[in-house]
């Protein structure tokens, strides 16, 4: 009995964990967002397709509204986005989008991640060739009829339109277009009055490196070992 309770305990501290960083991304996000268009999120996409990630993840009304309004203060760091580029074991591909008030810190954290993971980072463009950068809109498919969407969004950028499953076992329309045509994509789905569960920009693989599942088990401790830094937003592969 006792050894059922510490595995759903640890289960629980993982999901807790897991929420936190969440949480945390986000939480740099709209404090990204409020700084370059301000706390209005009706005259700033940005900040909308923050909020709308926040609820995503079931982050809290009164911890979105702190942190617009945190955003505002003046004693708010200031975060730049930075883009590593490196290898994983096995030749996968990384890139790491991260969000900091501290360049050096940052990049020395990074790279120590890269090399106890038998990892290397790289420089700016060595791996970044070998994704595309996307805007990824996930949405409910209830009410939706996937073809007509398809001609609808065509105009608006659409390049793949396609279903997964969520993390709980839930059907999803996933639709993805162009970095460019992010902005397009947003607006043409809100004129249609369709809230996207999470609106994302994604780095995606145009190829994909094969491993077996000892060498992805690798290339995973890797990836688990950036994600829990505090610099990190997001982790992207082309693990096969």
């Amino acid at each position: 009995m006792g050894r059922i309770f510490e595995v759903r305990k640890s289960t629980m501290f993982a999901r807790w964990d897991r929420m936190a960083k969440q949480f945390t991304r986000i939480g740099k996000e709209i404090a990204i967002a409020v700084k370059a268009g301000g706390p209005d999120p009706s005259t700033n996409p940005a900040l909308r397709r923050c909020m709308q990630n926040a609820k995503s993840v079931n982050m809290p009304k009164d911890r979105i509204e702190a942190a617009i309004k945190r955003a505002q203060g003046k004693e708010m760091e200031n975060f730049d986005e930075i883009l590593y580029e490196g290898y994983a074991p096995h030749g996968v591909a990384i890139l790491v989008e991260t969000a900091t008030d501290n360049h050096v810190r940052t990049v020395a954290n990074v790279k120590s991640h890269f090399n106890k993971g038998g990892g290397a980072l790289g420089n700016s463009g060595s791996v970044s060739f070998q994704f595309k950068k996307m805007g990824v809109f996930k949405l409910k498919p209830e009410g939706l009829n996937a073809e007509d969407m398809e001609l609808e969004l065509i105009d608006f950028g659409l390049e793949e339109l396609g279903e997964s499953t969520g993390e709980h076992g839930e059907d999803i329309l996933v639709i993805r277009c162009g970095f460019t045509d992010f902005g397009n994509m947003q607006k043409a789905l809100e004129d249609k009055g369709i809230t996207p569960l999470s609106a994302e920009v994604e780095w995606i693989p145009t190829t994909t490196v094969p491993v077996n599942d000892e060498q992805a088990e690798d290339v995973s401790k890797l990836i688990e070992r950036l994600e829990q830094d505090e610099d990190v937003q997001k982790v992207f592969h082309n693990m096969g």
